[in-house]
């Protein structure tokens, strides 16, 4: 089964408040049809037909993490990877970078779980757990965490 490429986004949102940097990450749904119950960045989705990568970005940010915050787009990058499950993931990946300082208020049909992470603890534990953590992140990490410009 090929998978059509199609667009994504991936929200990165730091609580910069105190100078620490601290990454808003989600855990996945159980109910999640690939990657469910891993680690991954803040919010995460599609965008809908006709609707730009930045309003998918501030509505999946809503509906997944229950606020929006002023967003910007820092990079592109594309992937391939197929899922024990059969599914395929072809994108190319929309990765937009907030700020906010407050803890959000999850839908539970989107995040089992959400904590704030330093990128130097993300970056190590991604290192000793890979399998905790989606595919997509572990490629930002790897390759791209330069390019997220955090302040």
């Amino acid at each position: 089964m090929e998978g059509l490429f199609h667009s994504a986004v991936s929200v990165f949102v730091f609580d910069n408040s105190k100078n620490n940097n601290l990454l808003m990450l989600q855990r996945r749904s159980s109910k999640k049809y690939h990657s469910s119950l891993l680690w991954t960045n803040t919010s995460c989705s599609h965008p809908k037909k006709n609707e730009s990568v930045l309003k998918a970005a501030h509505r999946c940010l809503i509906e997944e993490m229950g606020f929006d915050c002023f967003l910007e787009k820092k990079f592109c990058f594309s992937y391939h990877e197929s899922f024990s499950n059969g599914l395929i993931e072809n994108e190319l990946d929309h990765v937009f970078v907030g700020n906010y300082s407050y803890p959000p208020v999850i839908n539970t049909k989107e995040v089992d779980n959400w904590k704030w992470m330093s990128l130097k603890k993300l970056i190590e534990d991604v290192n000793i757990s890979p399998n905790s953590y989606t595919i997509w992140l572990k490629i930002i990490i790897k390759n791209y965490l330069t390019k997220l410009n955090i302040k």
